[in-house]
């Protein structure tokens, strides 16, 4: 049972560490602040996910502690990252910062660009 348990624990928190480290990885390879925040926000949230998994089952599994708070940090999370990645990406878009045309469409600009010239 023992081994059940720590297989239980180690699986969440490989997934955990493997893509806080594509985090890593994007965030120093991709080109410009949209995808940057585009790997901040998804790939780090999975990655703290699979880690607050691991701890919360070994509290409560290993060492007999149901921790609510946990589990709090987890939904908080799911809810504050994506927000916040979003929130990056639109103040670099309102800042000026041009995306890489391979990478990302304007399709805001478009529709600004297509208003104004109606009018």
């Amino acid at each position: 049972m023992e081994i059940l348990i720590n297989i239980l624990i180690a699986v969440p928190l490989i997934i955990g560490v493997v893509f806080t480290l594509v985090t890593a990885i994007g965030l120093l390879r991709f080109p410009d602040p949209y995808t940057r925040a585009h790997a901040a926000s998804k790939s780090a949230t999975v990655g703290v996910l699979g880690i607050l998994i691991a701890v919360f089952l070994h509290f409560w599994l290993v060492e007999g502690h149901f921790n609510p708070r946990i589990l709090l940090g987890i939904a908080f999370l799911f809810i504050t990252a994506p927000v916040g990645g979003h929130m990056m990406a639109r103040a670099a878009y309102f800042a000026g910062v041009k995306p890489t045309p391979l990478t990302v469409k304007d399709e805001l600009g478009e529709e600004i660009e297509r208003h104004r010239s109606e009018n």
